[in-house]
């Protein structure tokens, strides 16, 4: 077999493995994704008419601040999600599982890969999971064509990947599993404070700057144009450049703690 077919075939195979343990162990994805959930139905059912009157300036409207927070909170339960990358990599370092794997005839780079790829996948079926409840609460996208959905598929895929590789290099940096969940909450930090739940105008002045250059607010408006057809000016653009940035760090990172000799 070629270097390709191998590579394919063990990654393949670590991907298997990986959604095997997803399935079997439920229960460190099921409270991740608890936390954007909460979130969502605390924002809507709680503070919805207030958050609405101030950001509209008008009448409150729980379903005009529904519309407003759906795309934020999809963005925080992908970075929720990758959490879980964190802790299963530190997981396998730790264990000597990876130790093993360096002793059999296997690609190399096919444990992380797997890693990714499962990973990326849990953040797609979390943002589907996450989405029906927005649906089955009231949100809905009534301007958003066919295109605009599979870009917004699309974005919420590089976006997923993004942070897994730099998840992936946190949980290989980290000591041991609860380092790794400890080191990896700036991935669900950082939704929090974006644009998510309320506009950057509205924000301080002096934290304007913190909420606006960061990855999330541009994702985020990005995506929530997308669903409700507001502008999206340059953020298109500044999420690639921001997912392509930390993809190459992320996998640079992580390529490089992987393949150091084990002490």
């Amino acid at each position: 077999m070629s270097s390709l077919a191998l590579a394919v075939r063990d990654s393949s195979t670590m991907l298997r493995r990986n959604l095997l343990h997803a399935r079997r162990y439920p229960s460190l994805t099921l409270n991740l994704l608890l936390t954007p959930v909460m979130l969502l139905l605390l924002f809507v059912y709680i503070f919805g008419d207030v958050m609405s009157a101030g950001i509209e300036g008008g009448g409150a409207d729980r379903s005009e601040y529904l519309a407003y927070l759906v795309p934020g909170i999809l963005l925080l339960t992908i970075g929720g999600t990758t959490i879980g990358s964190a802790v299963s990599v530190s997981t396998d370092m730790t264990e000597g599982i990876i130790a093993r794997f360096r002793t059999m005839a296997i690609h190399r780079g096919s444990v992380l890969i797997g890693h990714v790829v499962g990973s990326v996948l849990q953040c797609v079926m979390s943002v589907v999971l996450v989405g029906a409840v927005a649906v089955a609460i009231g949100f809905r996208s009534h301007d958003a064509t066919a295109l605009e959905w599979i870009l917004a598929l699309g974005l919420l895929t590089l976006v997923s990947l993004a942070l897994t590789w730099i998840a992936v290099g946190m949980g290989l940096s980290s000591p041991n599993a609860e380092a790794a969940s400890n080191n990896a909450l700036p991935l669900m930090i950082l939704p929090l404070l974006s644009s998510a739940f309320v506009p950057v105008d509205a924000m301080p002045g002096w934290f304007q700057p913190i909420a606006e250059y960061q990855p999330f607010t541009s994702a985020i408006e990005t995506l929530r144009g997308l669903l409700l057809g507001s502008e999206i000016g340059n953020n298109g653009w500044l999420t690639v450049l921001w997912c392509a940035g930390l993809a190459v760090l992320g996998y640079a990172w992580s390529k490089s703690l992987f393949d150091r000799d084990p002490k």
